[in-house]
């Protein structure tokens, strides 16, 4: 896969090593020289850029890129900015890292993705959730054991879970269902936000946008996963 990593920080410069490492191709922007300089011999790409300049960021390969991280973490504006070039550029996906409510709502309010806290998740936990295509979150347990957010496969939707026995199969727990449902944040616009239904019992259908929450070994995961692509 293709990612553009906007900060080359502490934590957005490991993000970038550690996906070029995983066998990526990882593009790392910072206005700063002086971090392009110590980056660039470890990622695939580096460009020193102000990426809130919309005419510079235009040049990126955006169309070919599949995921656009925003990792700067100490100038709020431009990493409001910024995310919001890329957001009327039309990339695939965003990333957004949030310094504080505030700035996590207005982010909410351009439209990311997905918005990360690195105080709460770590460069190295963010690179294999990526690494895993499909995953929306994940929880490492041990070497060998994951807990992952997953949309449920389109194979499943109207199944029940007696019917689509994922546990004898792929030998995966479902702890629970999330749902994705809207309420408004401070600023009155309408954010989405995780609604967990408890346990699951073997009458419930799957629906469409339904997210299961699996538990399970890391390659049975992985088998699932490629099962519903």
């Amino acid at each position: 896969m293709k990612y553009i990593i906007v900060g080359i920080g502490n934590f957005g410069g490991y993000l970038a090593k550690r996906l070029t490492n995983l066998g990526h191709e990882v593009i790392g922007v910072d206005s700063n020289e002086g971090r392009i300089e110590m980056i660039k011999d470890s990622i695939t790409h580096s460009i020193v850029m102000d990426a809130t300049d919309q005419a510079a960021v235009k040049n990126l390969p955006l169309k070919e890129t599949d995921v656009v991280i925003i990792a700067i973490g100490e100038d709020i504006g431009a990493s409001i900015m910024s995310t919001a070039i890329f957001k009327q550029l039309k990339s695939k996906r965003i990333i957004a890292r949030a310094i504080n409510d505030l700035h996590e709502t207005v982010i909410q309010a351009i439209g990311v993705d997905e918005i990360i806290h690195p105080e709460e998740e770590t460069a190295d936990r963010l690179s294999k959730r990526l690494e895993m295509k499909g995953v929306l979150d994940s929880l490492e347990i041990s070497d060998e054991y994951n807990i992952v957010e997953v949309k449920v496969p389109g194979r499943y939707v109207e199944m029940t879970v007696a019917e689509a026995d994922i546990r004898k199969e792929f030998y995966l727990n479902i702890l629970t269902i999330i749902k994705i449902e809207q309420k408004k944040n401070l600023l009155g616009i309408n954010t989405p936000y995780k609604n967990v239904i408890g346990v699951v019992t073997p009458e419930y259908a799957f629906e469409a946008e339904d997210i299961l929450l699996l538990f399970g070994k890391v390659k049975n995961i992985q088998d699932f996963l490629k099962f519903g692509d």
